[in-house]
């Protein structure tokens, strides 16, 4: 894969967590991870609510143009298929930014976020599995089962969503930067 593909793969998370780190730190007068969504941090009329809705928004550029790379060297159809529909998430983290809280769609394209790239990584797991890349497929499986419930149990502990949403997060953080490596390794 392209050196070019590769460093976006890799700039796309840490953009989204300093983007979100910046938005934190400014707003920290009244944020709170334990009471609040990390969309609060987008809504409209805040000041500076830019640095969080454009962080995802270039976050999500990034990281389509480093998937659409991984489309040329899937395997097997599943591992396209995959690949497209974690795409289509990476469209909705694009609309949180350009659909900040306040506006109709926010909610539902939150959801869509997370909803859709957890079922392009499974599906994109299930092709891993069923191509020469085993462990990448258990692996995919292992951060979903890992990263699903716990992001559910803290949505039911705490009264605000940025906990839950930050476990999702980190774990399509981490998931993609196995697959990076992973690929990036193959490449030498």
């Amino acid at each position: 894969m392209e050196r070019l593909r590769l460093a976006s793969g890799f700039m796309a998370p840490i953009v989204a967590f300093l983007g979100i780190g910046v938005a934190i730190y400014i707003n920290r007068s009244w944020w709170r991870f334990t009471e609040n969504a990390l969309s609060d941090l987008g809504k409209l009329g805040l000041p500076h609510n830019w640095i969080f809705n454009a962080s995802l928004v270039i976050t999500a550029v990034l990281g389509v143009y480093y998937a659409t790379g991984l489309l040329e060297r899937a395997e097997n159809a599943i591992e396209r298929a995959g690949l497209w529909i974690f795409i289509a998430g990476l469209a909705f983290l694009a609309m949180i930014g350009l659909f900040p809280e306040g506006t109709a769609p926010h909610y539902y394209v939150s959801w869509a976020f997370f909803l859709v790239s957890a079922a392009g990584m499974a599906v994109l797991g299930t092709g891993f599995i069923l191509s020469r890349k085993k462990n990448l497929g258990v692996t995919t499986f292992a951060i979903l089962a890992a990263g699903i419930p716990l992001a559910f149990w803290a949505k039911g502990h705490f009264k605000g969503v940025a906990v839950a949403e930050t476990i999702g997060a980190i774990s399509i953080a981490l998931w993609h930067y196995v697959v990076l490596l992973t690929l990036a390794r193959k490449d030498q």
